[in-house]
């Protein structure tokens, strides 16, 4: 079953793997819509400052999902940050979960450096799968394929 449909308007919204969508910054009401569809977590990749229309943190929990913050910005892309992302999505692994930031390109390094890891999907692919979701910064994609390169099993 696709997520995707559950949430018109989703600015850049993909659904890379059946139960992950990723995106630019959701609405109140799309929130709501992920979570009528099945989704249980939202990774969001904004930094806390950044300008938001409503309190994100709050209604995630008002709504029962769990709410994980992983500040992704230029400049501080770094292994720590990347475990942290990926440790989530692991731990959702096939549960509906959203991975987002303000437009979707910062969802491109954890994307990449997941689906290399823990799918065995091959490096361009990885790449071309970020991409028609929102991935459109070069130093985000090698900051996802340099850490997949360094942590293969």
């Amino acid at each position: 079953m696709s997520l995707l449909p559950s949430l018109s308007g989703l600015t850049n919204g993909a659904e890379p793997l059946p139960w992950l969508i990723t995106s630019g910054q959701p609405s109140v009401a799309q929130l709501q819509a992920a979570q009528q569809a099945g989704v249980t977590a939202i990774i969001d990749l904004r930094d806390p400052m950044e300008a938001r229309p409503f309190d994100e943190p709050e209604e995630v929990a008002r709504l029962g999902m769990s709410y994980h913050n992983f500040p992704v910005s230029g400049g501080a892309l770094d292994d720590a940050t990347l475990d942290k992302v990926l440790g989530v999505l692991r731990a959702q692994a096939g549960t509906p979960t959203m991975l987002h930031c303000a437009s979707a390109n910062r969802t491109g390094g954890p994307l990449i450096a997941f689906l290399i890891l823990d799918q065995g999907m091959e490096e361009q692919a990885a790449v071309d799968t970020a991409m028609r979701a929102g991935l459109r910064s070069a130093e985000i994609m090698e900051w996802g394929l340099n850490y997949a390169r360094t942590h293969r099993r």
